[in-house]
């Protein structure tokens, strides 16, 4: 990993020391400057597990991509940089309650002098790390989040707009490796069942907001305000995508 041009793909250029500090602004960093996006997937280009391969696209070729990429690539700069960090196994929240399997999603604790839960692959989420002790409230631009202990698991919920704690996804602890990943990363490639085959997203946070493509809908969302529009074809979806996101594909 050449971790000098890791650093200006996200527009960094503060301290490296493995601190709190430094990981709330390389993770801030890192949330607006990568877009959270499925778009290989509907090119039918296959996803590989594999941090060089995450290294071509996202920094190389200046893409975006899901969890397994997005945190696969930032695991790999926070260990490089002498930060204690592991893979998590989590499974996204559904709407009747229940959760998904286990490697539904990768997230990141990171151990300094308190454990921190960083995620930059769950779209539309925290800016920086939120605490990981029982309850503890963190709160930034993009609403309030926290997480209860239940059981061996851990919940990360957000605080809807009524002030209901809203469950995102169950976690353990444990740490894992790259490739127990693959089942559930092919799964998500090729399932119908799959919100990643449903349709195409790309979404980048701003500082107070942010901006989302999906399909033909451009959707901003400016200081609570929301705009919606969409786009005439695929001309000026193609043309959408390199103006607010970067990505020429």
């Amino acid at each position: 990993m050449d971790i000098e041009k890791y650093l200006e793909r996200i527009d960094y250029s503060g301290s490296l020391d493995p601190s709190t500090q430094t990981v709330r602004a390389l993770h801030r960093a890192h949330m607006l400057s990568v877009p959270f996006e499925n778009l290989d997937i509907h090119l039918g280009r296959q996803i590989v597990l594999d941090e060089q391969a995450f290294f071509s696209k996202i920094v190389g070729a200046r893409r975006g991509g899901f969890c397994y990429e997005l945190n696969g690539l930032f695991h790999g700069l926070l260990r490089r940089l002498g930060f204690d960090v592991q893979r998590l196994s989590a499974g996204v929240a559904r709407a009747d309650g229940s959760f998904g399997p286990d490697f539904d999603h990768m997230t990141l604790m990171v151990r300094l002098e308190d454990l921190w839960l960083a995620d930059v692959g769950f779209g539309d989420s925290f800016l920086e790390p939120i605490s990981l002790n029982d309850a503890v409230v963190s709160t930034d631009p993009t609403g309030a989040y926290r997480v209860d202990a239940q059981g061996d698991s851990r919940v990360m919920l957000k605080q809807s707009g009524d002030g209901q704690w809203e469950p995102q996804y169950r976690f353990t602890l444990r740490s894992r490796e790259l490739p127990e990943y693959q089942q559930m990363c092919t799964y998500h490639q090729t399932s119908p069942e799959s919100s990643f085959t449903r349709k195409r997203v790309c979404s980048l946070a701003t500082e107070t907001g942010r901006i989302t493509l999906s399909e033909l809908d451009l959707i901003t969302t400016e200081a609570g305000r929301r705009e919606e529009r969409t786009m005439a074809d695929e001309d000026e979806y193609r043309g959408a995508l390199a103006t607010y996101f970067g990505i020429v594909l």
